[in-house]
């Protein structure tokens, strides 16, 4: 009962954030590590997962479910050192409004492969 206390309150602390960061309930480069910000994480990216792979795509597995939050969980932790939050942005808002696929793990992705873009010229 306390733990969903605790999460219906972090939720709540931190909704505000869903109006920047799209649908994502927190901004990996404002995250401050705080338990109640990782419970937030946690929660959304089971919950999300769960979306993708049992209402989504039909591959409703432990083994699967259990692998790609491990994933995104690892993506969300890269991100929060991301270094160019313009970059992090864009790919935020084109991945969470823009297309339904909105979770770290992609957003790590494009964010990576646009960041390397960012940095290159068009030459002979």
């Amino acid at each position: 009962m306390l733990k969903t206390l605790r999460s219906l309150f972090a939720a709540a602390l931190f909704a505000p954030a869903l109006a920047f960061a799209g649908q994502l309930p927190v901004h990996p480069m404002d995250f401050d590590g705080s338990e109640a910000q990782k419970t937030v994480v946690i929660d959304y990216i089971t919950k999300n997962v769960y979306k993708q792979y049992c209402t989504g795509i039909n591959m409703c597995q432990e083994s699967m479910l259990r692998r790609m939050e491990q994933k995104d969980l690892e993506a969300f932790k890269l991100l929060t050192k991301a270094e160019n939050r313009k970059v992090l942005d864009q790919a935020i808002s084109d991945y969470c409004s823009n297309l339904d696929m909105c979770n770290y793990a992609m957003i790590q992705r494009m964010y990576e492969k646009n960041l390397a873009a960012s940095k290159q010229k068009l030459s002979w």
